[in-house]
């Protein structure tokens, strides 16, 4: 099982947020975002954030990382590792399934992923067998988009898209490319780019706060 940091619920757990890092960082890097987003006690939300594991980073010459699958080109093509990301995905399905285990349900369970975070996120939700409450895909793109129609479960998903217009890690046009992918295949994501860069801004936290509230109200 993939070792997290969490914020507890407030009062009665009824419903949980699981997020995922990206490229370098640990679950301890959003750990803040669970009070700064200062949800009703009434939601309930506990929050997870799983650490990724460390491997050697092809990019950066071998070095070993926290990262959620290898990097070996930055073309956009061929920059998810395919293996890892299904490597990846299964992990983060045992964390969503000792969720379910535990008395919370699926519709009352959001993916949340930003960069590499939100590859994972964008890849197990569709092919899951159950329908979750949501997916919060941010600053991030998608690993094998034409391999969805074949295997995506899910013909409908509560999707969540934000890009920053100044990104120059993940180019726009990598989001926006996900976004089409998601939309031919069916599904309705919503989207909004805001004026930053490779990060999470206080305008998107606030979208983020009303989603979550409509999503889980």
């Amino acid at each position: 099982m993939l070792p997290f940091v969490e914020a507890s619920a407030k009062g009665e757990h009824r419903a949980t947020v699981i997020w995922l890092h990206g490229l370098g960082d640990s679950g301890h890097g959003f750990l803040p975002v669970a009070n700064a987003l200062q949800l009703p006690d009434s939601l309930g939300v506990r929050f997870i954030f799983p650490h990724a594991p460390e491997r050697p980073m092809t990019i950066n010459g071998g070095m070993r990382m926290a990262s959620w699958y290898d990097i070996k080109s930055l073309d956009l093509d061929k920059r998810a590792d395919e293996q890892g990301v299904r490597e990846s995905a299964e992990q983060v399905q045992a964390l969503i399934e000792q969720e379910i285990a535990s008395g919370i349900a699926p519709d009352r369970i959001i993916l949340a992923g930003f960069s590499q975070g939100g590859v994972v996120t964008l890849h197990l939700a569709p092919r899951l067998p159950y329908a979750l409450a949501g997916v919060m895909a941010l600053s991030t793109y998608m690993c094998v988009p034409a391999k969805l129609h074949e295997e995506k479960q899910q013909a409908s998903l509560n999707i969540f898209m934000a890009h920053g217009q100044k990104d120059n890690v993940v180019p726009l046009f990598a989001g926006e490319l996900a976004r089409d992918t998601l939309t031919t295949n069916g599904y309705a994501p919503s989207w909004t780019t805001y004026a930053m860069a490779h990060e999470v801004c206080y305008d998107e936290l606030a979208d983020i706060r009303n989603w979550l509230i409509a999503t889980l109200g």
